[in-house]
């Protein structure tokens, strides 16, 4: 893990597309902004965990037989 210090309104780069800058530092709670290609998905990590979680539940969902198509007549 990468580890960097930061101050107020100092930002990071990373792939040289994506900023993170630190918007507000209260006691012990940084805010942070981040701007991102639309292409990149951004989650807090607890959001990304459950995304991972309903992926993996739906993808081991049985499911009946696959449905036939109408052939062309």
């Amino acid at each position: 893990m990468l580890v960097l210090a930061r101050k107020l309104n100092q930002n990071i780069i990373i792939d040289g597309r994506i900023i993170v800058k630190v918007v507000r530092m209260d006691r012990d709670v940084v805010k942070l902004g981040i701007e991102a290609p639309t292409s990149v998905p951004v989650h807090r990590q607890e959001v990304y965990d459950e995304i991972q979680k309903a992926n993996k539940a739906a993808a081991s969902e049985t499911r009946g037989p696959v449905p036939k198509l109408a052939e062309k007549e």
